[in-house]
Order: C-alpha cells, then sequence, then structure tokens
C-alpha cells in the first residue's frame, strides 16, 4: 500500500490468517450442521470427507489446523485413523477432536488416553462444540512447526 505522497511503502495491515478445519464423517446430517457452523466464521474454512481414507488423505494433502473426526466411519476406526495420522511426521503435529456417539466414560477415556485432543460426544450443543473448536484451534496455533 502506497502513502498519500507515494513517496513511500506503508506495511499492509495484520490480517489474521484463515484457518483450516477438516471434518471426517459419513452422516449428512451431522456434516450439513458443522457447515452451517464453521460457514458463520469467516477466519475457518472447512474442508470435508465422507469416510476416514479420504480424510487422511486430505489431511496429508492440506495439513489443516485442526481435524474433527467422527470415531464410527464406515471404512475406518476414527482410533486406527488417528494412529495412521500420529505416525505420520507432517500430520503428528496437527490436534485431533473426536466427534462420536459413543457417550460412555470409559470409551471418552480412552479416547482421551489415544491422544485425541478433544472428545466430544453426538448430540453436541453448538457452543460447547464452538469453544471446543476454539480451544483446539488456540493449541493447534501454539503448537504449530516452525517451517
Amino acid at each position: 500500500m502506497l502513502d498519500p505522497n507515494h513517496t513511500s511503502v506503508l506495511p499492509l495491515p495484520d490480517v489474521p490468517r484463515q484457518r483450516t478445519v477438516l471434518y471426517a464423517e459419513d452422516n449428512p446430517a451431522n456434516m450439513a450442521l458443522v457447515e452451517q457452523l464453521i460457514a458463520r466464521r469467516s477466519d475457518l474454512k472447512l474442508l470435508t470427507a465422507v469416510n476416514g481414507q479420504i480424510g487422511m488423505q486430505m489431511a496429508r494433502d492440506y495439513l489443516p489446523d485442526v481435524i474433527v473426526l467422527d470415531i464410527n466411519l464406515p471404512d475406518i476406526n476414527g482410533f486406527d485413523a488417528l494412529k495412521i495420522l500420529r505416525a505420520d511426521p507432517a500430520t503428528a503435529h496437527i490436534p485431533v477432536m473426536a466427534l462420536s456417539s459413543d457417550a460412555y466414560r470409559r470409551q471418552i477415556e480412552k479416547g482421551i488416553e489415544a491422544g485425541f485432543f478433544w472428545y466430544m460426544t453426538k448430540p453436541f450443543k453448538v457452543d460447547e462444540f464452538m469453544r471446543a473448536l476454539d480451544a483446539t484451534l488456540h493449541y493447534a496455533a501454539m503448537a504449530r512447526p516452525v517451517a
């Protein structure tokens, strides 16, 4: 940007970069809800995958800031998908939020022990989901590897 006298270049204002969320989910209603929630946020971009294999490939291709992963995908269990993501140096640093209809306390503990940053049960409350997503995005910003 030029100053009014056109004698020097002024710095551009700091504009926060748009952060990317990858959501792997096979249920169209859940996918539509998360799409609507993310659409309200100009600072977020949503990538979607209808199964775990596509989600893991997209994670490698796009390196999103956060991954939201349904635990019960048709092709791969969310726990197995998390292991694959953690084993890949390109995706190992990305925090992963689990979404599951399995709300048993032991299953939630198992999810946290496995390495999910957050384990949220379905159906979820919109405000709780957005707070969890914001906390995960904050962690992602702090833990992002230096290029």
